[in-house]
C-alpha cells in the first residue's frame, strides 16, 4: 500500500513538474520585455530532456556499451534521430533555400568548416566524454537523476569554455578560415543527399541489428504495448524506458521543430556563453576574437540575461528531474574525490572541444548530420574514434569511476 502511494506521489510530481514548466512558458511569453523565442525554447528543451531521460539517450553510454559489450541495439536512437530529422531538414531547406547550388547555405543551420582544429575538438571531446562519463547534453540530463558528478564536469567545461577563447584566435586564423565549407547538397540536391544519408543510415541499422548482443529488458517499453487504463499510460510515460526506434524518431521530431521554430538543437552556447561573458567583464578575453560570432553552431555570446539556449538547458534539467522522480529512477549518486577529479579534466576537454569543433553531440553529431553537413560526418566519426580508444586504454575507470 505504501509502495503504491509513493509511487502515485512521484507520478503526481512529475505531472506537477510538466505543468509548472508549461506556467512558466506562459509566463515568459506574457513578459514584453522577453525574447518571443524563450517560451518556445524552454518547452523544446523540456521535451528533450523527457525524451533524454526516458530514452536513456546518453552518447556515451550507447557508444561504451557498443564498444565494450556489443550492445549496438541503443545506438538505433542516434541513427533513428538523425533519419527522421534529414527527412525534415531537406523539406524545409528547399523552402528557405529552393537552390542549394550556389553559395549560400540555409539559414542558421550548423554547417561548418571541415577542418584540423574540427578534428582535434571532436577528439578532446571524445576523451573528454570517456573521463567523465558523459557528454554536454549527458550530464545536464543526468543531474536531473540525481547525479552529481556531472557538477564537477560541467564546472570543468565552463574552464574549457576559456580556454577555447584564448586558443581560437590561432586555430582560426591558421586553419578554420581557409577550410572549406562542405554541404552535401551542393554536389547532389537535397533529394540525392537525402536518399544518400537514409541508405548509409539504413546499412548503418541493419549492421546494429547484425552485431548486437542485448538481452531482452523487460523494462522497455514494447512496441506493441496496449494502453487500457490510466495506470497503463503513467507505466508507458514514466517507468519503461522507451525503445531506442521511439526515443531516436522522438528526439529527430524534436531536432525538426526547434529548427523550425528557433535554431538548430544545441545544448552548449549557454555555457560558452556564461564563461565568455565572465571573462569579458575581467578583460581577460583577447581584444579581437576572429570570426566567431560569424560561424554557424553552438557560437557564445556576451549577455547578461538567459538565452534561448539557455532556456532549452533548464526545460532539459528540470523535466528529466521531473521524469526521473516520476518513474521511481531519482538517486542522489555522490562522487568521489577520484572521479570528480576525471570528471573535472574531462569536463575542461568537453569544453574545450566543443567550443573549438563549435558545438558538442547534439549541436554537431545530430543537427550538422540531419543538415547534411561533412563537418557533423567527421565529428561523428573522430567522437566514436576517441570514445574507442579512450574505453580500450579503461580511462573511464580510472579512480573507480
Amino acid at each position: 500500500m505504501n509502495v503504491a502511494a509513493n509511487s502515485l506521489r512521484s507520478v503526481w510530481f512529475a505531472f506537477g513538474t510538466f505543468v509548472a514548466l508549461v506556467i512558466l512558458a506562459f509566463g515568459l511569453a506574457s513578459r514584453q520585455t522577453a525574447d518571443p523565442n524563450a517560451p518556445v525554447s524552454l518547452l523544446i528543451g523540456a521535451a528533450l530532456g523527457l525524451a533524454f531521460e526516458r530514452g536513456r539517450f546518453c552518447f556515451f553510454c550507447i557508444f561504451r556499451e557498443a564498444f565494450e559489450e556489443q550492445k549496438t541495439r541503443q545506438m538505433l536512437s542516434i541513427v533513428t534521430a538523425i533519419a527522421v530529422g534529414a527527412v525534415g531538414y531537406a523539406l524545409m531547406f528547399g523552402l528557405y533555400l529552393p537552390n542549394p547550388k550556389g553559395e549560400g547555405l540555409p539559414p542558421a543551420a550548423h554547417i561548418s568548416p571541415v577542418s584540423l582544429p574540427l578534428i582535434l575538438g571532436a577528439f578532446a571531446f571524445g576523451i573528454g566524454m570517456v573521463l567523465s562519463g558523459a557528454c554536454i547534453s549527458g550530464h545536464l540530463y543526468r543531474i536531473g537523476q540525481g547525479y552529481l558528478r556531472a557538477i564537477p564536469a560541467l564546472v570543468g567545461s565552463l574552464v574549457g569554455f576559456g580556454l577555447g577563447f584564448f586558443t581560437w584566435n590561432t586555430l582560426y586564423l591558421e586553419q578554420v578560415s581557409e577550410s572549406p565549407v562542405l554541404w552535401l547538397p551542393r554536389w547532389f540536391g537535397y533529394s540525392g543527399s537525402l536518399l544518400l544519408t537514409l541508405v548509409v543510415l539504413v546499412f548503418v541499422g541493419w549492421l546494429l541489428v547484425r552485431w548486437d548482443r542485448t538481452t531482452d529488458d523487460a523494462s522497455t517499453t514494447s512496441t506493441t504495448a496496449r494502453v487500457r487504463t490510466a495506470a497503463d499510460l503513467g507505466d508507458l510515460l514514466l517507468v519503461r524506458r522507451w525503445s531506442p526506434i521511439a526515443t531516436g524518431a522522438i528526439v529527430g521530431g524534436i531536432g525538426i521543430a526547434a529548427y523550425l521554430r528557433t535554431t538548430p538543437l544545441g545544448v552548449t552556447s549557454q555555457l560558452s556563453t556564461i564563461s565568455r561573458s565572465v571573462l569579458d567583464s575581467r578583460n581577460a578575453l583577447p581584444e579581437v576574437l576572429h570570426g566567431i560570432d560569424m560561424m554557424r553552431g553552438c557560437v557564445a555570446l556576451v549577455s547578461s540575461t538567459i538565452t534561448n539556449n539557455g532556456w532549452l538547458v533548464i526545460g532539459l534539467v528540470v523535466a528529466s528531474f521531473g521524469a526521473a522522480v516520476g518513474g521511481g529512477r531519482f538517486k542522489v549518486q555522490k562522487p568521489t574525490v577520484g572521479n570528480s577529479v576525471t570528471a573535472l579534466i574531462g569536463g575542461v576537454l568537453l569544453g574545450w572541444g566543443s567550443l573549438t569543433a563549435l558545438g558538442c553531440t547534439v549541436g554537431v553529431l545530430l543537427s550538422g548530420t540531419q543538415a547534411f553537413a561533412v563537418s557533423g560526418v567527421v565529428f561523428t566519426v573522430v567522437v566514436m574514434g576517441a570514445v574507442w580508444m579512450g574505453t580500450r586504454l579503461r580511462l573511464h575507470r580510472l579512480f573507480g569511476a
